[in-house]
């Protein structure tokens, strides 16, 4: 038995050309949103600058007439020359204050949304990239796909604790094999003769189909299951994806 590697080498490629297309042309409307952002952060920084030029004007204007006072007055310019410098120092560093705080909100609120919309983006593209794996997948189903996964369930079966496949040999233990689609016969047999002699034992083994494997062959056991089918894979790519976007 063999498996057709040529159809497997193309869905592959398949995959990567539709990844690759989806990273193409999905970041654009990504990428336009975030240059928003820049440039209503942009417009912010600009409004404080406006606040710190009105507030530098209004200073020139107390300069002035500070400047305008005669020459007898000068206990009078020197308590408006007091008060003036209180006031364009607190005014500078209301200013300034103003400055820092909207240039900080800004420059956070603008990396928080790109971080959001790099995660959106790779999520839905992690999801769909999975969904057309899923769906190429679904197209492999045949007596070579299904030998190839029973060598591997035997396999597995191979690494399990050993206390796990002391367990089987006890009296009464069932295994239920699960397929994507039903065996024949044959196949059943074949299974059966295969799984008892990975494990020494001779349980008594059920065949059951379930679709939703997508391909594969699972084998569940009163304590312990095999997990052998695409949809574990792509459960676990997934799984994968979402952990490295969040790292």
């Amino acid at each position: 038995m063999t498996i057709d590697w040529w159809t497997l080498g193309l869905q592959t490629v398949n995959v990567l050309i539709l990844i690759w297309l989806l990273g193409h042309f999905f970041w654009r409307p990504v990428a336009a949103m975030i240059e928003q952002r820049r440039v209503a952060a942009q417009t912010t920084l600009a409004e404080a600058e406006a606040k710190k030029a009105e507030a530098t004007a209004v200073l020139a204007d107390i300069e002035r007439t500070r400047a305008g006072f005669a020459s007898e007055r000068e206990a009078i310019l020197k308590a408006a020359q007091e008060s003036a410098e209180q006031a364009r120092a607190a005014r500078l560093a209301e200013a300034a204050r103003e400055v820092a705080s909207l240039e900080a909100a800004a420059k956070t609120g603008l990396a928080k949304e790109k971080q959001a919309a790099e995660e959106a983006w790779a999520g839905r593209s992690a999801r769909l990239a999975v969904d057309i794996a899923q769906r190429l997948a679904g197209r492999l189903d045949g007596s070579s796909v299904r030998a190839a996964f029973l060598d591997w369930l035997l396999k597995e079966i191979g690494g399990l604790p050993d206390a796990t496949r002391q367990a089987v040999t006890a009296d009464g233990i069932v295994l239920e094999a699960v397929s994507a689609t039903p065996l024949d016969a044959s196949e059943q047999e074949q299974c059966r003769q295969r799984i008892t002699n990975a494990f020494g034992a001779n349980p008594r083994i059920t065949f059951t189909a379930d679709p939703s494997l997508i391909a594969g062959l699972e084998l569940h056991g009163p304590d312990f299951i095999v997990a052998n089918s695409w949809r574990a894979d792509l459960t676990r790519i997934l799984a994968d994806i979402a952990h490295d976007n969040r790292s």
